[in-house]
């Protein structure tokens, strides 16, 4: 499977761009958010007074399924993974992510870097990853 598609039942791209593009044996995984269908987010509570909670954990976990979804719809796995870039608007939340992300993956996973960003494209969001999967096609 080769090109450029927009996975049935994820959240839809804010913008004009693919959830995922395959290009021969590489699959390039867009930045991905905890963001569900219904354009609300996992990890983020909001209470009748308007206090805002927000969760790194929730929110990490969430985003790592749905790249787990996304890499699903092509055929790959999260094994498949080769890089990650993961996107932090606050280091302060690096302990929670990086604790959830070690219950996914260990050392034999894919590189990693981690930045911090001044912001996101939607207040709630505390984190995003983009990935790149390495798959040989079936010949």
């Amino acid at each position: 499977m080769s090109g450029a598609q927009v996975v049935a039942g994820m959240a839809k791209p804010r913008g004009r761009f693919p959830h995922v593009k395959v290009v021969g044996d590489f699959i390039y995984v867009s930045g991905t958010s905890s963001r569900r269908p219904d354009n609300t987010f996992v990890g983020v509570e909001v209470d009748e007074l308007g206090v805002t909670n927000l969760d790194i954990r929730a929110q990490t976990r969430a985003v790592i399924e749905n790249i787990q979804a996304i890499l699903r719809g092509v055929g790959a796995e999260l094994s498949d993974l080769v890089q990650v870039t993961s996107y932090l608007v606050n280091m302060n939340d690096f302990g929670g992510y990086n604790e959830v992300y070690a219950e996914m993956f260990d050392e034999s996973g894919p590189t990693r870097t981690t930045v911090a960003v001044h912001q996101l494209p939607h207040p709630h969001l505390l984190i995003e990853i983009q990935g790149v999967a390495y798959r040989p096609q079936q010949k």
